[in-house]
C-alpha cells in the first residue's frame, strides 16, 4: 500500500504577513459569540482592524469546524448578483451547471460544519444579508463570521463593534503610576517601526513621543501603520511634530496638546490625507490612478493604466516600491512576480482625488482597455506554452476583469462588451467559470439585439455556445448553432464557418446521434481554414469526433483522432487539450483490452487537469481511471470511484449528464461489485467518497501509484 495523503488545515484562510498584536479581550468576546450564535458580525469603522480580527480568530477556531473555516472576500465585488459566486468559488465547490446558484449552494452546505468568513459585506449589505439569511436557513450546521462598516440587521445577528486598540494613560496619570507595560496601540507601533527601521525600540527616551503620537492616531491600526511607516524618513520627534500640527490646524486649536476630540473616522483621514501630503507628487499621483483597480494588480497593468503625463513608464516601478514602503500599498510575492493591493480605506481615498483631478472617466478607459488587451492577448495565446500562467494569470485578475466588463458594458458602443465576453471563451470555457461567462455573455448579448451580422456578436454567440454545452444546456445550444451557422456563412470567414460547425456537429453527439455528427464534424475538419488563425475550433471538432466514434464503436478511429490531439497539443505545449487527448487515449487503450496502459494515460491527464484546476477534466480522467486500475486492483478502483463521486458532485453535473458516460459509470460499478462482492464494493466506495472536494485529484493519485 502506498503512503496515505496528509491532509492540513480545511480552508482558505491565507497566513497575514505580519505579527498579530493584542485584542485578548476582543478575541475572547468573539470565541463564545461563535460558540453561542450561528451569526457574528463585526462592525467599525474602516481601518480598525475587523478583517484582521476576524482572520486572527479563525486561526485558532479550526477544530471547532470539521469542514474547514472559508474566507469569502466580497470587498472588491460590486455586481450584487454575484454574490452568491463569490461564495461558491470560495469553497471548494465547482458547480457550474443552469441551476440557481444559491439552491446548490444550500444543498451543498446542508449536511456540512464549517464557519464562512464574510469579509467587506458594506459594499454590498442587502444582498449579503439576503445570503446570509438563506444559507443560515438551509445549513444548520454553518456559522458565519461577518465583517461589515454596519449591521447586516438580520434576524440572529450578534454584533461585536471593534473599538481601536488601548492606548495608554494620559501623561499626568502615567506620571502617578510610574511607567507600565506598553499598551497594544503603542506595541503595534513599535512593531511596525522595527519593520521600517531595523533595531528600533522603544526607550525611557522616546516613550512619551511615541505614546502621544498612538494618542492623537486614537489608536487606530491603519493610522498607526501608516505614521510608523513614516519613520524612515522622520524621526519620533518629528513625527509627532508633524502629526500636532496637522491635527491642531483641522481642529482649530492653537495648544498642542489640548485639541478637540476629532472623531474617530476624521482622525483616520486626517492620517491618510498627512500621508498623501508627504508622498512626491508622483506618488500622490499613482495613488490616484492607482485606485481604479480592484482586487490588487501587477507592475505591468500599473504601467499601462497610470503612465501619463508628468508619470512616465520608466518611472512607474520605483514609485510602487515608494508606495509600499509608505504603507500605502501592499506586496505578495507571486510566480509571476510581485503583486501590490490597496486596503479600501486607502483605495477610497485615491478614488476621491482622482475625482477631484478631472482623471476619473479617462482611468476607468484606461483599466477598461488594458483588461480587454488581456483577453485578447489571452485568447490568441491560450493554445500555447504559456497556458498554465494564463489560467493563474486571470484567475488571479478575477475582480478587475468583471470590473473592465462592467464598464464596457456602461460604454455607448455595444460591441467592446460583445468583443471582450466573447474573447473570453477560454476563461469560460477552459478555466471553469462557465455560470459568469453565461451571465456576461448574456448581459453583452443582450445589449445588442439589432447590431447585424458583426465579427464580435458571432463569437460573443459562439462562446455563449461553448457556456451552454458545458452546462448541459442542449436546447440552448441547439437555438445558438441554429443562429451562428447562417451568421458564419454571412460574414465569409472559414473561421466562423468552422466554428458553427462545431457547435452543429457537438450537440447531436451530447444528445445521443453520433452518426450526425460525424457527418458534420468531419466536414467541418477537411476544411483547409479549419480553425483559420485561431485552433480553438480544430481542436475542439478533434475532441467532439472522438466521441462520436467512441459512440459508435469505431475504436481505431477514436484512437487515431486521439493520438492526434495529443501530439498537436505537445506540438504546441499546449497542455488543457493534451489532458484530454491522454484521457481519449485512456478510454481507447481500455476499450482495447490494455488496461496498464490505460492507467498511465489516465494519470498523466489527471496531473495536466489539477496544474489548470479544471474539474470537469479531472473528473473524466477519473471516470476512465477506475476501470483501467479495477482490472488490477478492484479494491482501490471502488475507492476511486468514491473519489470521482466526490469530485462529480462537487462540478454539480454527473457525467456532464451524458448518456453514454453515465452507463459506462453504471457499468463500471457493476463490474467491481461482481469482483469483489456487495459489501467490500460498499465499504470501499464509502472510504473515497469521504475524501475533501480540494484533496481528491491528490488522493486518486496516489490509489492509482500503488499499481505503478
Amino acid at each position: 500500500m502506498g503512503a496515505a495523503v496528509a491532509e492540513g488545515p480545511r480552508g482558505n484562510v491565507p497566513p497575514e504577513p505580519t505579527e498579530f498584536v493584542g485584542r485578548r479581550a476582543e478575541l475572547d468576546a468573539l470565541k463564545h459569540l461563535l460558540n453561542d450564535s450561528r451569526l457574528t458580525t463585526l462592525t467599525g469603522m474602516g481601518g480598525v482592524g475587523k478583517s484582521r480580527l476576524a482572520r486572527q480568530a479563525c486561526e485558532t477556531a479550526g477544530a471547532a469546524y470539521p469542514d474547514g473555516i472559508w474566507l469569502v472576500e466580497l470587498g472588491d465585488l460590486q455586481q450584487p448578483e454575484l454574490v452568491y459566486g463569490v461564495v461558491a468559488e470560495a469553497l471548494p465547490l465547482a458547480d457550474q451547471t443552469t441551476r440557481p446558484l444559491h439552491e446548490v449552494l444550500c444543498e451543498w452546505l446542508a449536511d456540512r460544519r464549517l464557519l464562512l468568513l464574510f469579509d467587506g459585506c458594506e459594499q454590498l449589505l442587502p444582498p449579503c444579508a439576503q445570503a446570509v439569511e438563506i444559507l443560515l436557513a438551509a445549513a444548520p450546521g454553518v456559522r458565519i463570521l461577518a465583517t461589515s462598516r454596519q449591521p447586516l440587521t438580520t434576524r440572529g445577528e450578534r454584533l461585536l463593534r471593534v473599538p481601536p486598540l488601548r492606548l495608554p494613560p494620559p501623561p499626568a496619570d502615567a506620571a502617578v503610576g510610574g511607567p507600565e507595560e506598553p499598551c497594544e496601540a503603542v506595541t503595534l507601533f513599535v512593531r511596525r517601526a522595527a519593520a521600517v527601521v531595523p533595531g528600533f525600540a522603544l526607550t525611557e527616551h522616546n516613550r512619551a513621543d511615541v505614546e502621544e503620537i498612538c494618542r492623537r492616531l486614537d489608536g487606530i491600526p491603519l493610522a498607526l501603520e501608516l505614521a510608523a511607516a513614516r519613520l524612515t524618513d522622520l524621526s519620533v520627534p518629528e513625527l509627532l511634530s508633524q502629526l500636532q500640527s496637522r491635527f491642531d490646524a483641522l481642529a482649530g486649536d492653537s495648544g498642542a496638546l489640548s485639541r478637540p476630540a476629532l472623531s474617530r473616522h476624521r482622525t483616520l483621514r486626517t492620517t491618510i490625507g498627512w500621508s498623501h501630503e508627504l508622498c512626491a507628487s508622483l506618488e500622490r499621483l499613482a495613488w490616484a490612478r492607482l485606485s481604479v483597480f480592484s482586487g490588487g494588480f501587477e507592475q505591468e497593468a500599473a504601467e499601462w493604466v497610470c503612465a501619463g503625463g508628468p508619470l512616465s513608464t520608466g518611472e512607474v516601478a520605483g514609485v510602487l516600491s515608494a508606495l509600499v514602503d509608505k504603507s500605502i500599498l501592499q506586496r505578495v510575492g507571486t510566480t509571476r512576480g510581485p503583486r501590490y493591493s490597496m486596503l479600501d480605506t486607502v483605495r477610497e481615498y485615491g478614488q476621491e482625488w482622482l475625482a477631484r483631478l478631472g482623471e476619473q472617466t479617462g482611468l476607468q478607459g484606461r483599466h477598461r482597455d488594458y483588461y480587454r488587451y488581456l483577453a485578447r492577448t489571452g485568447e490568441r495565446e491560450w493554445f500555447g506554452p504559456e497556458q498554465v500562467d494564463w489560467s493563474e494569470r486571470l484567475t488571479a485578475e478575477h475582480a478587475n476583469l468583471r470590473v473592465a466588463l462592467e464598464r464596457c458594458l456602461a460604454h455607448a458602443d455595444p460591441h467592446l462588451a460583445l468583443e471582450m465576453s466573447g474573447n473570453l471563451w477560454f476563461f469560460w470555457f477552459g478555466c471553469g467559470f462557465l455560470r459568469e461567462g453565461n451571465h456576461y455573455l448574456d448581459r453583452a448579448l443582450g445589449k445588442t439585439p439589432d447590431t447585424g451580422p458583426g465579427p464580435e456578436r458571432f463569437w460573443a454567440l459562439w462562446a455563449r455556445g461553448l457556456v451552454a454545452l458545458g452546462q448541459a444546456d442542449f436546447e440552448a445550444a441547439a437555438a445558438l448553432h441554429g443562429i451562428c451557422t447562417p451568421m458564419a456563412e454571412q460574414l465569409g470567414d472559414p473561421a466562423a464557418a468552422a466554428a458553427a460547425l462545431y457547435l452543429e456537429g457537438t450537440h447531436p453527439v451530447m444528445t445521443g446521434r453520433p452518426a450526425r455528427a460525424i457527418a458534420l464534424l468531419e466536414e467541418a475538419h477537411r476544411s483547409p481554414h479549419c480553425g483559420g488563425g485561431s485552433p480553438a475550433a480544430r481542436f475542439l471538432i478533434r475532441c467532439s469526433m472522438w466521441f462520436a466514434h467512441l459512440q459508435l464503436g469505431q475504436f481505431d478511429q477514436a484512437e487515431a483522432t486521439a493520438d492526434m490531439l495529443r501530439r498537436e497539443s505537445e506540438a504546441r505545449d499546449e497542455q488543457w487539450m493534451r489532458g484530454y487527448a491522454l484521457y481519449f487515449l485512456s478510454m481507447a487503450a481500455l476499450n482495447n483490452g490494455d488496461p496498464t496502459t490505460a492507467v498511465r494515460h489516465a494519470r498523466a491527464s489527471l496531473k495536466v487537469k489539477r496544474r489548470l484546476h479544471d474539474t470537469l477534466g479531472a473528473s473524466l480522467a477519473l471516470d476512465a481511471l477506475a476501470p483501467a486500475v479495477a482490472a488490477i486492483d478492484p479494491e482501490r478502483a471502488a475507492r476511486l470511484l468514491g473519489i470521482a463521486d466526490t469530485l462529480w458532485c462537487s462540478f454539480g453535473l454527473t457525467q456532464m449528464g451524458t448518456p453514454e458516460l453515465i452507463a459506462a459509470r453504471q457499468a463500471c460499478a457493476q463490474q467491481i461489485r461482481e469482483a469483489m462482492g456487495d459489501a467490500a464494493y460498499e465499504a470501499a466506495y464509502r472510504t473515497g467518497r469521504k475524501t475533501r472536494p480540494e484533496d481528491c485529484v491528490a488522493h486518486a493519485l496516489t490509489v492509482a501509484s500503488q499499481d505503478s
